[in-house]
This record gives structure tokens, sequence and C-alpha cells, in this order.
């Protein structure tokens, strides 16, 4: 039953941070980010947030990566006035490379494809 708990809380959570990014954090390090995933330890003190962009530059990466860290505690404040948990879990965001990685496969598997013709 207790994963269940942890499964609905950490779908909660995915949906109010990216109802928050998008409507109440207004530094433009943070814009365009897609929340893909969010981790919920068991005892629902801390939850890694990962997210994706569009962008591949590192430059652009690292800044995004500072805004969110700026932004963490304004993020955990709105999420516990939006959660009905006695406890609002500490955030962590890292940069979900899945995508990044699907790409890079799609990529090659396109060249072996070319290369056979």
């Amino acid at each position: 039953m207790a994963k269940h708990r942890v499964g609905r809380v950490a779908e909660l959570i995915l949906r109010e941070v990216n109802n928050i990014l998008l409507n109440d954090i207004r530094d433009p390090r943070v814009q365009g980010i897609t929340i893909t995933d969010v981790d919920l330890t068991g005892d629902l003190q801390e939850a890694t947030i990962y997210y994706s962009t569009l962008d591949t530059d590192d430059e652009t990466k690292k800044d995004t990566q500072e805004g969110l860290d700026k932004a963490t505690g304004l993020i955990r404040k709105e999420l516990g006035s939006r959660m009905t948990t006695y406890h609002t879990p500490e955030l962590q965001f890292k940069r979900d490379e899945s995508v990044e990685r699907g790409n890079r496969i799609e990529e090659l598997l396109n060249q072996i494809k070319n290369d056979e013709k």
C-alpha cells in the first residue's frame, strides 16, 4: 500500500512543479523546461525531479541548472502550499539525459541505415 501512496504523491509533485514552473517562476533560465519524472523516497522526505530541455548547449544546460537551484526554495514553498501532506519533501533537480541518449541512438541507427544503401 505504501508504494501506491509514493506513486500518487510523485505524480502530484510532477504535476504541481510543472504548473509552478509555467506560471510562477519568472527566471528566463528555467523557461522551456519539461519535468519528465519524480523519484520520491519511501518516507516522502526527498524528491529528485528529472527535467529535460530542448537546448543541447553546455552553457545553457549549466545556466538552466543554476536557475533551478536558485528557484528550489520558492518551488518547495509553493509546492507545500498546494499539497496536503504533513511534510514537503526536499527537492533536488537533475537533468534527464535519456532524451539526448535516445536522439543519439536514433541518429546512429539512421546513419547505419543510410550506409547500407
